[in-house]
Parts: structure tokens; C-alpha cells; sequence
């Protein structure tokens, strides 16, 4: 493929993204595969003064059930929230990087290079991260309806369900 040698360099850049991304994703799947076989805890929703009162007495809200459905949006969710993870963090910076090299303040200062590459990755990790993981709630809600016949039985068609993703 003829690339112009800026392009080039660009695409050199990204490739650790496309690993990171690969792997992380890829890694999500292979760790918690089971959890798609088997399903996860599905919970009834309930509203946080009823988790209050529930806490007071000492109840804890019980398990409708496992949910195949629900395990594989959980495990897709926290696929995509690594993938966002990474994106920030290896594609900013070595981006702004190329450009930066061609200043001629970064040029007649070598030794700048990996320090400005350090602030970079450590400014986008500041702020991508909280992002990142705020994409996807921790406990995710949906509606019964689609989830599994013996979990919509138990709330109803349109009644709302709750199960913990992950991180």
C-alpha cells in the first residue's frame, strides 16, 4: 500500500492501541465466559429508600434467578468500557506526540520527548479513566422482557431488573 511517510508514522503510532484494545476485550470474554454459560443473578429493581428499609431489616434483595442474557450485556459492556479505556490514553498522546516532534521547540530538545510523552499519557489517564468507567453503570438496569422467559414470569413484561456488570 503506498502511505505517505506521515501516515505512516501515524499508523506505527496506533498499532499498541489496536493490540491493547484486541487484548483487553478478548481478555474480558476468556475471564468471565462462564458467566455467560451459566448466566448471572438478575435482581428485582428496587428504589434506593426500599434498599434503606431493606438494610434496616437486615433483608437482602433476593435473586430472581440467572440470566444468560443479562451476563452477556454485562460481559459486552465491560468489553467496550476496557476498549474506551484504552482509546483515550494510546491514541492522544501519540498523536499529539507526531505533532509536537515537528516544533522546533521539541526538535532542539531531544531529552524533552519522553517527558512530554509522559504528561501527555499522564493527562489523559486523569481524565479518561473516570470516564471510562463512568460509561456503564456498576449495576445496570433493564427491563425483564428481555431476559429470559422464567425471569419475566416472576416481574412481568415491562417490570425492571437489576444485575451487577463488573468493572
Amino acid at each position: 500500500m503506498n502511505l505517505s511517510r506521515g501516515k505512516r508514522t501515524t499508523l506505527t503510532r496506533l498499532v499498541p492501541f489496536a493490540a491493547v484494545a484486541s487484548a483487553g476485550a478478548l481478555n474480558v470474554f476468556l475471564m468471565r465466559g462462564e458467566e455467560i454459560r451459566k448466566g448471572i443473578d438478575v435482581f428485582p429493581s428496587v428504589s434506593r429508600a426500599q434498599k434503606s428499609d431493606m438494610a434496616k431489616e437486615g433483608k437482602d434483595n433476593e435473586s430472581l434467578g440467572k440470566s444468560k442474557k443479562a451476563a452477556t450485556i454485562a460481559v459486552a459492556e465491560t468489553a467496550l468500557s476496557r476498549v474506551l479505556n484504552a482509546t483515550p490514553i494510546m491514541v492522544l498522546p501519540p498523536l499529539i506526540l507526531v505533532r509536537l516532534q515537528k516544533t522546533e521547540w521539541l526538535r532542539r530538545r531531544p531529552r524533552m520527548v519522553l517527558p512530554v510523552n509522559l504528561g501527555l499519557i499522564l493527562t489523559t489517564s486523569v481524565f479518561a479513566l473516570p470516564l471510562a468507567l463512568a460509561a456503564f453503570p456498576t449495576r445496570q438496569q433493564i427491563r425483564a422482557g428481555s431476559l429470559e422467559r422464567e425471569i419475566v414470569e416472576k416481574v412481568g413484561e415491562d417490570g425492571l431488573v437489576e444485575f451487577n456488570r463488573g468493572i
